[in-house]
This record gives structure tokens, C-alpha cells and sequence, in this order.
């Protein structure tokens, strides 16, 4: 049984697409030798962080429209607790759609994809019950907690004001997202039936999501 986290969760490695060691030989010299200067690999990896920090705080977004669309109604006493959880999203989104455009990254081509998908997972589960609404909940802050903490292990490395400055966002988002996962445990995630086959499913879509973004 999953018990209440207040720390970075323990998750399987999620590998970013262009790993530490493929870059950091070629690279290292470069940022250290000069610094804030980054290598064209350091940049290519920054460009995948945004692309996929934006699509996943999106899906977020939906997400919890879906959950809020069905639920907020239905169990008044939800509906402040899911509205803070949707407006750190939106939150979460609005900074990573800002960063994009200044950055110039281009957006996930599957873009409505994640909007539909992310949206019918929040209205399904949540119509399903409210526990089931938490348990999706659980399971997609789990996988973005260890998310972005497997890219701060990278970022860390690069020798750049700008690059600290999206890892204070980063962290902040992480913490956020690791909030939710502790309120939904609190609001009866785990009385969700079947619980383990919602977390683990949704778990894999977002893992499988994110493989996606990065790329396409």
C-alpha cells in the first residue's frame, strides 16, 4: 500500500532521450571552459526538457479540467481542493508555453492528441468514482515527480545562469506535483477499485506520453 510521500519518490529509470553520457564527453569541455556558453548537445537536450515539460503540463492541465468537469458538482466539498490542484497546473503550463516561445521550441506535434487523451483519462476515471479520479491522480504525479527529477540529475551538469533558473521552476513544479500526489492519497486514492490496475496503467500511458513528446 502506497503510504504518504513528502519526499522525491524512488522511481525505475526514466532516461532522458539524449543521456548524460552521450553528451557529456563532447560537451563538458566546451560549458566548462567557458561558462554559460552551451555546447550544441547541452541545447538539444534543453530543447527535449521544454518540449516535454510543456506537453506534460498540459496533459496535467486536462487532466484535472476532466476531473473538475465531473466531479466539482457532484462532491462539493472536492471542489476547492481539485480547483487549487488545476490552478498550479495551469500554473505549470502557462510558464512552460512562455519558456517555449522565448526558448523557440517547437511544440509536440501531437499536441491535440494529449489534449484528448488527458481530458477523456480525468473525465473517465472520475466518472468511474473518486477514488479512482485520486488514483489517476496518484499515478500521473508519481511519474512526473520522477520525471523531473531524472532531469535535474542532468541539468545539474550544465554551467549555465539560465539553465539554474529553469531548474528553480523545475523544482518547484516537482515539489507541486509531489503536493497533489500527497493530497490525493488523502482524499481515499487507495480505496479505488481495482488500484493497482489504475495506477499501473495510467502509469504506463504517461511513461509511454512522455517517450512520445520528447520526440514527435
Amino acid at each position: 500500500m502506497l503510504s504518504k510521500i513528502s519526499t522525491m519518490p524512488s522511481m525505475p529509470s526514466m532516461l532522458p532521450s539524449i543521456s548524460f553520457r552521450r553528451f557529456v564527453s563532447g560537451a563538458a569541455a566546451a560549458s566548462s571552459a567557458v561558462p554559460n556558453v552551451l555546447s550544441p548537445a547541452h541545447l538539444a537536450y534543453l530543447d527535449r526538457v521544454i518540449r516535454v515539460d510543456q506537453a506534460g503540463e498540459l496533459g496535467a492541465n486536462y487532466i484535472y479540467m476532466g476531473q473538475y468537469w465531473v466531479l466539482a458538482n457532484k462532491y462539493p466539498h472536492l471542489k476547492p481542493v481539485l480547483k487549487h490542484m488545476w490552478e498550479q497546473e495551469i500554473h505549470h503550463h502557462n510558464t512552460f508555453n512562455k519558456l517555449q516561445t522565448r526558448k523557440r521550441v517547437r511544440p509536440s506535434l501531437l499536441t491535440p492528441l494529449w489534449k484528448l487523451g488527458a481530458v477523456g483519462m480525468g473525465a473517465a476515471t472520475a466518472a468511474l468514482s473518486k477514488e479512482a479520479a485520486m488514483a489517476c491522480t496518484v499515478a500521473v504525479e508519481t511519474v512526473i515527480g520522477g520525471h523531473y527529477n531524472q532531469q535535474l540529475r542532468v541539468l545539474m551538469n550544465f554551467d549555465s545562469d539560465e539553465v539554474r533558473q529553469i531548474m528553480e521552476k523545475i523544482s518547484q513544479f516537482r515539489d507541486e506535483e509531489l503536493e497533489h500526489l500527497n493530497t490525493a492519497i488523502e482524499h481515499d486514492a487507495e480505496s479505488a477499485v481495482p488500484y493497482m490496475v489504475i495506477t499501473e496503467g495510467i502509469k504506463l500511458i504517461c511513461k509511454g506520453a512522455i517517450w512520445a513528446a520528447e520526440r514527435i
